[in-house]
């Protein structure tokens, strides 16, 4: 289990680390994804994105532990 919380934790740094290189492949403004702008507000919720992160995620785990 430690292994485990150590892992996600390198691949959520790596991923924030690259981050800047996805943004360029679209991921993170998917159709689907909530922006609200309201005068000098806006929220932003990337729900599509999200569900896409969780899909290829499960999909690889599975793969892994297949």
């Amino acid at each position: 289990m430690q292994r485990l919380l150590v892992l996600l934790g390198l691949l959520l740094v790596a991923a924030g680390l690259a981050w800047p290189w996805l943004a360029r492949l679209g991921l993170g403004r998917l159709p689907g994804d909530i922006v609200v702008r309201q005068g000098g507000f806006s929220f932003y919720f990337p729900i599509v994105t999200c569900l896409v992160i969780s899909l290829v995620l499960s999909l690889l785990l599975w793969l892994i532990n297949r």
